[in-house]
Order: structure tokens, then C-alpha cells, then sequence
């Protein structure tokens, strides 16, 4: 009986490691087609299309990742994912500062929702302590400082934006080095959009940069929650 019942678990779990593997394919291949379109072909309905596929796709992974009973960390998270998406969705149907204001929205309820999954390990984060999170800070104050003249009527949003991904960068640090290196790249993502459209600042490729540092952030914030909540299982099997 114990030798069938490891046979039947191995077999079950095969599935879902060949799902996991799909999913990653996938997400990588469109990921590779969305910047290459960044650099080609930007503002083209290929890019808007595979745009739109990838916090899907990471979303799958996460869940293909864990167990049907996910724990809060993974349940919030998943959400943050789905606010993104709608965050590179819902500005498509919209111009100007009406969509600029949209994708802001959304990706704010998306840091928030960060930044309840994350809070909670906040005794593990560079908040243990205070003078480690001046990196965090004083890159925040130099981008306000650089975007400020240009943000006109759009200030106080965007300050707002950027305390809760400052916030979400800081408490990152809480789930290891994976996550914390992951809100940072996600910080740099959004300070790149920020310094395009409020200052004069010529990267080139920056389209390419903005959604490799986005795309490749938020995995590694989603891979360290898994990773987090399969450990903590692992301790508590109970739970």
C-alpha cells in the first residue's frame, strides 16, 4: 500500500512538473517576442498582444507552483499579478493622461496589494535596520527630484505611486535575496517610465528596458513567494 500511494503521488505530481515546464516555455517565448517587438515594432498589435499575455502566464506559473490550498502570501500576490495585467490592458482603450492616470491606478492597487504580501516578513527585511533602507530613499528622492518639474498636475499621483513602490521594494527584502533583488528590478522598471515621460532623458531602447526589468521583477518577487510558502509547509505540514 505505502509503495502504491508513492506511485500514485509520483504520478500526480508529473503532470503538473510538465505544465510548470510548458508554462515557462511559454512565458519565456513570449517574453522574447514582446522585446524584440519593443525594439522593432513597438507600437504595433504584436507588442500590445504579448503585452497583454504575460502576467497571465506568470500568474499560471505561480499557480502551477503550488498547492490548491495556497496560504495568503500566494493568494495576494496573485492578485498584485492580476491588477498588473489589467495595468497593461485597461490603458490600451484610453489616451493621454486618462490612460497614463489608468495604468497608474492599476499598478498602485497592484503595490498595495504587494506590499499585504509582503509586510507581513517585514523582520526579515532591510527594515531590521533603519540605515539600510537609505538606498531605497535616496533612490526615491532623486527620481521625485528629476521628475518633479515635468510631472506638472501628475504629481501627487506619482508621488503616491512611488511611496507604495518603495514601499514594495523595501519589503521584498523580507523574502530573501530572490525577492528582494526582484522589487528592486521592478523599482528600476517604473522609475524608467517615470524619467520617459517626465524628463528629457534619452535611453535608447527604453521600451526594451522598461518591460525586461517589469517582466523579469515581478517573476522573481512570484518565484520567492513560492518558494517562501512551500518552506513554511514544509515546517508546519498541518498547516
Amino acid at each position: 500500500m505505502p509503495a502504491q500511494s508513492h506511485g500514485q503521488s509520483a504520478r500526480g505530481t508529473e503532470p503538473n512538473r510538465a505544465r510548470t515546464r510548458l508554462l515557462v516555455l511559454a512565458m519565456a517565448f513570449v517574453t522574447a517576442i514582446h522585446l524584440l517587438t519593443q525594439l522593432f515594432a513597438p507600437a504595433g498589435i504584436l507588442a500590445d498582444v504579448t503585452q497583454i499575455m504575460l502576467m497571465p502566464l506568470l500568474g499560471a506559473i505561480i499557480i502551477a507552483l503550488t498547492s490548491a490550498q495556497r496560504g495568503k502570501l500566494i493568494k495576494l500576490v496573485l492578485i498584485a499579478v492580476l491588477f498588473s495585467w489589467v495595468g497593461d490592458t485597461l490603458p490600451r482603450f484610453m489616451e493621454g493622461d486618462q490612460g497614463f492616470l489608468a495604468m497608474v491606478g492599476s499598478f498602485l492597487i497592484a503595490q498595495f496589494f504587494y506590499i499585504a504580501a509582503l509586510a507581513r516578513y517585514w523582520r526579515s527585511s532591510v527594515m531590521r535596520h533603519w540605515w539600510m533602507t537609505t538606498p531605497y530613499l535616496g533612490a526615491f528622492t532623486v527620481l521625485v527630484l528629476l521628475c518633479a518639474p515635468g510631472a506638472g498636475a501628475l504629481l501627487v499621483p506619482v508621488l503616491i505611486y512611488g511611496v507604495a513602490l518603495t514601499a514594495m521594494a523595501i519589503f521584498g527584502t523580507g523574502l530573501g535575496v530572490l525577492a528582494g533583488c526582484g522589487g528592486a528590478i521592478f523599482f528600476l522598471s517604473d522609475s524608467l517610465i517615470a524619467l520617459r515621460s517626465f524628463t528629457t532623458l534619452d535611453i535608447p531602447g527604453m521600451g526594451f528596458w522598461i518591460m525586461l526589468t517589469y517582466v523579469v521583477g515581478q517573476a522573481m518577487i512570484g518565484i520567492a513567494a513560492t518558494r517562501t510558502e512551500q518552506h513554511q509547509k514544509e515546517k508546519n505540514p498541518c498547516r
